[in-house]
């Protein structure tokens, strides 16, 4: 499943690099504005938090979850069993703790994980590295199901991701601009004039190519059939959705994709942005001129790989008409065509194979 995205931003600064400046790419020999995939799949696990959607915890406190978990099932241990029984779970699965009790790295687990490992400890006195390594395989949340979990100390305890964020690039070149701002002391003598605070921040604005893809077959292998069905629409939703927050409170710049393209394909993903390669240039605006740059895009891609089995279009503009390609009215239209989609090639006995 592609997701294609075109979204425009206004004056903001929503990732920032180790200086504080928006992050950016040099593609086509020209300076891109780029928003990572790592800070949007952050923004897009917000919203798996606000829409209540199974959510996994990122962290490095697994053992003190673990024995809070524990304690919630058995308020009778003392503080010393708890402890005992965490560590042995953590020294079956291999993942080493340190001294402040804390894994080396961050580990992701979902709360159905430690609930069981805290039931399973519990029950057994002797445990099973075998038994453990399946208790943290499987009851995965949707987050770690879609962007999947590496564990150095135990490579068992791996996940594949089922899915790909890329990094979101300007279709056009982007010039950085700077805010020189001031702040007022509310209380200073009426004899002191000036400002109590100045400084510069760098901003720019663009329209933004942004793309993911899902590969099903995983999906399913991770949490199962049904669930993935739901689980895609799901993050379908979060992508489209998800603005990450840096400078949120001096920009307000939330946004919502101003054009929305799915793709469900049975050979190979492909992500469309050589549409961009040639920087779109325009004193009247980027939003048009890249869907027409993408569409075509898309149409050309029909020399290399087969036709998708489904592409349904969302936008606020006039797409063009595009072979095989449906329109969707709105987000829940656009959602329901690639649901009916999904659970076609379910059925079909290709894709099973």
């Amino acid at each position: 499943m592609d997701i294609n995205v075109l979204q425009t931003v206004p004056s903001s600064n929503i990732n920032r690099d180790d200086t504080g400046a928006p992050k950016t790419a040099q593609y086509g020999g020209v300076t891109r504005a780029r928003v990572s995939s790592q800070s949007w799949k952050h923004a897009m696990r917000d919203v798996f938090k606000a829409e209540k959607v199974s959510e996994g915890l990122r962290t490095k406190n697994a053992a003190k979850l673990l024995a809070e978990s524990i304690t919630d099932l058995d308020s009778s241990l003392s503080e010393d069993d708890v402890t005992a029984k965490v560590d042995a779970v953590f020294k079956t699965a291999g993942v080493k703790l340190t001294k402040d009790r804390q894994t080396g790295a961050l580990l992701m687990v979902s709360r159905g994980q430690l609930e069981q490992l805290a039931k399973y400890a519990l029950s057994h006195d002797e445990l099973d590295k075998k038994e453990v390594k399946a208790v943290l395989k499987g009851n995965q949340s949707l987050d770690l199901a879609l962007f999947g979990r590496m564990v150095a100390d135990n490579p068992e305890l791996n996940v594949e991701a089922s899915a790909q964020v890329a990094h979101a690039i300007s279709t056009h070149e982007i010039i950085p601009e700077f805010d020189y701002y001031t702040a007022l002391d509310d209380d200073q003598p009426e004899d002191n004039t000036g400002a109590a605070m100045l400084g510069t921040s760098e901003y720019n604005s663009a329209t933004l190519y942004r793309y993911a893809n899902l590969n099903l077959h995983e999906l399913m292998h991770n949490i199962g059939e049904e669930a993935a069905i739901d689980g895609a629409l799901n993050y379908i939703k979060s992508f489209l959705l998800s603005m990450p927050t840096g400078k949120q409170n001096s920009y307000a710049n939330k946004t919502l994709p101003n054009y929305v393209m799915v793709s469900l394909r049975t050979d190979t993903p492909v992500n469309l942005v050589s549409a961009f390669e040639k920087p779109v240039k325009s004193n009247d605006g980027y939003v048009e001129a890249s869907i027409k740059r993408l569409e075509a895009e898309y149409d050309s891609t029909s020399q290399y790989v087969e036709k998708p089995e489904l592409t349904a279009v969302l936008s606020k503009f006039e797409a063009k008409d595009l072979d095989g390609v449906v329109s969707a009215t709105n987000v829940d239209d656009l959602l329901n065509k690639v649901s009916d989609g999904l659970k076609k090639a379910v059925q079909d006995e290709n894709f099973s194979d």
